[in-house]
């Protein structure tokens, strides 16, 4: 028996913001799925403006897995993840062991076609980088839906995300940040151009 995906399809039950009153909750799934969109045209933004040769799908496929530890660990709150040293190293023993456990839930003849989703190899450095910054961008993103409620507990979370994003220094995050941020603060009729 192979559990490998059914317990894949979990991600849907790994709420995030645990410490946060939301208005609308965002599960494990819906994260990752807007993570791996955005790692995607983070990829295509850098060979399209900066000339690079970025391997957009393998960037998706990174975002779609970039979290997939946490159907295991949870959600831990970020103020807890990388409250010292000492505990981030911890985290990430446990994310690495979650990782193992995944694997061995899959066929051992498809392990090594997916052991890299959950081992950061040397070729997929800059491919991380985008992923960490869609991550960025996909909290920031959660922060500006929130607020658009009136819901002011992600005030602060935003101005941090901001400042975590820009020291990224990911010129493609940057490149997203300019042309799309601001249609996220639209309603639906602004977004379709029914308004005019």
């Amino acid at each position: 028996m192979n559990n490998y995906f059914a317990m894949m399809s979990r991600m849907k039950y790994i709420d995030r913001w645990a410490l946060m009153r939301n208005t609308r909750a965002e599960n494990l799934s819906e994260h990752s799925l807007e993570v791996s969109m955005i790692a995607h045209a983070l990829a295509i933004l850098g060979n399209t403006y900066l000339g690079k040769e970025l391997n957009a799908e393998r960037a998706a496929v990174l975002g779609l897995y970039h979290d997939a530890t946490e159907i295991i660990t949870g959600d831990m709150p970020t103020p807890i993840k990388y409250y010292n040293p000492e505990i981030r190293h911890t985290y990430q023993d446990i994310e690495e062991k979650a990782g193992q456990t995944l694997l061995s839930m899959l066929p051992e003849e498809m392990r090594v076609s997916y052991e890299r989703l959950f081992t950061r190899q040397d070729e997929d450095a800059y491919l991380w980088k985008l992923v960490k910054a869609a991550d960025k961008l996909s909290a920031y993103i959660k922060c500006i839906e929130e607020e658009g409620t009136g819901n002011r507990e992600f005030v602060r979370a935003r101005e941090t995300t901001l400042k975590q994003l820009h020291a990224l220094d990911v010129e493609e995050a940057e490149l997203f940040f300019t042309y799309f941020i601001d249609a996220y603060g639209k309603n639906l009729d602004e977004l379709t151009g029914e308004e005019q």
